[in-house]
């Protein structure tokens, strides 16, 4: 049975696709390698190990990307969190969070059974994460209990907001405190360099921002880490315990690898999609909608608050679907059906004019429901 896309050909504007939209080799590589376990054909036992195909001159070659020691693929960041969360965990440990943490971060700590101590954010309009918080929350949870990590979200998948890392891991290492940076929308994105930043795991998502099918992510970590991180079966010895042997075969590795040149390349353009990003953030705050984050704005991915687009949800037949419903028929997509109150985008790899006809399109919407806004 094929399911054709309904949104194939629309102008995408969703933060978690705008990253992961396959390049051509992508797409080539997709159907080569698409049959089952096909990536498993000549392994030994260790997934990153493979010379054939190079899964091994790959992962050398993202540890350099990465400026980090060691380098293993995950089936995303999530899991790579959950990864370091797991083998780092005591009975009754902490880990401190900033408060703009993706929920997976949270549900990483519980199901290693850690407690979560959080960084809190300065509220509305910005919620920025100040970094000289880390230090009041570290002191005050050692009171409670050992303190293993720390974890910084960088940016933030609600705001886009990117504290300062090396300033948050600094205070961090100071109380002896390894971090975890998750760049789930950064790697891929924009250049991240873990060493140089004194980062002890850094995580990312290939499905999110590195141009691969998923799910697939990428874990960076120093070597002090890989003998607890990394330790090794007892009973099958080329087996890493806390990956399960293995993690991610076939079609989301071999789109990442097929990707990667090109992922390599557009991270030296992050500084024109930053710009391209506010000039798209300007424009919508002309039509008087309101950037929420960080400004000026420092990522692609954007949160718009849209009080004109909540108060005509109130008056018209489709209520919140409205928005989604009118976007739809313009061949836009990205905005969650229902949202109205404020909503999400991103810019990212998006052309300028594609984003000319996103504007023009909010434009109509309130030009077509300027009634509505008046009765």
């Amino acid at each position: 049975m094929f399911i054709p896309r309904q949104t194939k050909d629309f102008i995408n504007i969703d933060p978690l696709q705008t990253g992961g939209i396959l390049t051509e080799d992508a797409k080539r590589m997709l159907l080569e390698w698409g049959d089952g376990y096909s990536v498993c054909d000549f392994c030994e036992g260790s997934l990153h190990d493979i010379k054939n195909p190079p899964i091994k001159d790959f992962v050398q070659q993202l540890a350099e990307f990465l400026d980090c020691d060691i380098v293993r693929i995950t089936t995303g960041a999530r899991e790579g969190k959950f990864v370091v969360m797991h083998s780092l965990a005591k009975k009754d440990a902490w880990i401190i969070v900033d408060s703009n943490a993706h929920y997976s971060t949270f549900i990483a700590a519980e199901r290693s059974g850690l407690n979560v101590a959080e960084v809190p954010n300065s509220g509305y309009p910005e919620f920025k994460i100040y970094e000289e918080k880390f230090a009041d929350v570290i002191e005050e949870t050692k009171k409670k209990g050992e303190v293993v990590l720390a974890v910084l979200t960088y940016p933030d998948g609600n705001y886009g907001n990117l504290p300062n890392a090396e300033k948050v891991i600094k205070i961090c290492h100071e109380y002896e405190v390894p971090v975890l940076l998750n760049c789930a929308y950064s790697i891929g994105r924009m250049e991240i360099k873990a060493n140089e930043l004194d980062a002890d795991f850094v995580v990312g998502s290939g499905h999110k921002s590195m141009a691969s099918a998923g799910p697939v992510g990428v874990l960076g970590m120093k070597e002090e880490f890989a003998k607890i991180v990394l330790r090794k079966s007892e009973r099958f010895k080329n087996k890493e315990i806390e990956l399960l042997g293995c993690t991610a075969r076939g079609v989301p590795l071999m789109t990442l690898m097929a990707s990667f040149p090109h992922v390599k390349e557009r991270v030296k353009r992050w500084n024109e999609e930053v710009e391209k990003a506010r000039w798209f953030a300007d424009k919508m705050e002309e039509m008087g909608f309101k950037l929420l984050g960080e400004k000026p704005h420092n990522h692609d991915l954007m949160h718009f608050e849209s009080l004109q687009f909540y108060e005509i949800s109130k008056k018209v037949k489709a209520r919140g679907y409205f928005l989604y419903k009118e976007l739809k028929k313009r061949k836009i997509h990205g905005i969650k059906p229902g949202r109205t109150k404020s909503f999400k985008v991103s810019t990212y790899m998006v052309p300028k004019d594609k984003l000319e006809i996103v504007l023009n399109a909010f434009e109509e919407i309130l030009e077509k429901y300027k009634h509505t806004l008046e009765s």
